[in-house]
């Protein structure tokens, strides 16, 4: 099976990640205009009114773009909805996303057919993010287009499975859309993503460390200097197990290497202050971090991946 029109044509393989509370119309915007996928959840747009307004300017500014850059147009953008059960504004959101017939919708913590239906019905495609091969399962039934693998050490909330045995068990039965996140910073992770069955990576943590990037210096300079030591794994602060920094664990007055376990039921992605609350002081990470050295513009670090992925092929193909 071929990739669908909005994965095809990009400057690299790469789909920024939508980064909680961190991703805004500046990063994706940024993002599509250097060649690859950009993102952002939908819940990033506070109060719920403002997503009417984001959309706008990133719509705006890409037809913009693409008027004046005719040789290179921008990448489509993604949103990305949470479907659990506590996202009160899934109903409002899913209805914005459909005036601006977004290109690429990105569904998380659950798959409902209704979604998969309405994005469809706007011409849309729809990704989901798996942790394991039975949820992948779960969402192709329910009509997923394609799947993000979020494999071992991915930023935020991930899986615990090796990106090997994760594609490996997906690509036995699945021969559509599949994108790979997991600890991957460099051109030559990407590289690696597709030699062993993805079509895409899935790209975050790097995209913190950004100019455009809406997150505080002291968690970008964190990211900087960090390495995967400086990652742990904890269902503590959602509900859901997730890597987080530890510095900004320990400053939260945490230890965090003794850490206790939550509850799944504790999960709220409602539409209120408290779901972004444990989100603002507790950064989320994955392991590849250390391969950022500098906070610099989202458009230098696409660069960057081009060209370790070039080289990586030419190194590979000598």
């Amino acid at each position: 099976m071929g990739l669908p029109k909005q994965l095809q044509g990009l400057r690299i393989p790469v789909v920024g990640a939508p980064l909680f509370i961190i991703s805004n119309p500046r990063l994706v915007i940024a993002q599509c205009t250097s060649g690859i996928v950009g993102a952002m959840p939908a819940l990033n747009a506070r109060p719920a009114e403002q997503l009417d307004e984001w959309l706008a300017e990133i719509t705006e500014t890409l037809s913009g773009w693409n008027r004046t850059h005719p040789d290179r147009p921008a990448a489509p953008f993604a949103i990305n909805q949470i479907v659990h059960k506590s996202n009160d504004r899934l109903d409002h959101d899913m209805a914005v996303c459909a005036k601006y017939k977004v290109p690429v919708v990105i569904t998380s913590l659950g798959a409902r057919t209704d979604v998969n239906d309405a994005v469809h019905g706007w011409g849309g495609i729809v990704l989901h993010d798996i942790i394991n091969n039975a949820f992948a399962h779960k969402a192709i039934d329910k009509g997923a287009d394609g799947l993000i693998a979020v494999a071992a050490g991915a930023g935020g909330h991930a899986g615990v499975k090796s990106p090997f045995a994760l594609v490996q068990e997906i690509r036995e039965w699945f021969d559509g859309p599949l994108l790979l996140s997991g600890a991957m910073a460099t051109g030559g992770s990407v590289l690696a993503a597709q030699a062993i069955g993805a079509d895409l990576a899935y790209i975050g943590s790097a995209f913190i460390a950004t100019d455009e990037a809406r997150a505080s210096d002291a968690y970008k300079q964190a990211i900087v200097a960090g390495t995967s030591d400086d990652i742990v794994y904890s269902s503590l602060f959602t509900g859901v197990h997730g890597n987080y920094l530890k510095p900004s664990i320990r400053n939260a007055g945490l230890d965090p290497d003794n850490l206790p376990e939550s509850d799944p039921t504790k999960m709220n992605f409602g539409g209120g202050e408290s779901a972004k609350k444990a989100w603002k002081d507790i950064w989320g990470c994955g392991q590849g971090i250390g391969a950022v050295k500098a906070v610099a513009p989202a458009a230098s670090l696409v660069d960057r991946l081009a060209r370790e992925y070039a080289a990586a092929r030419a190194r590979l193909c000598a």
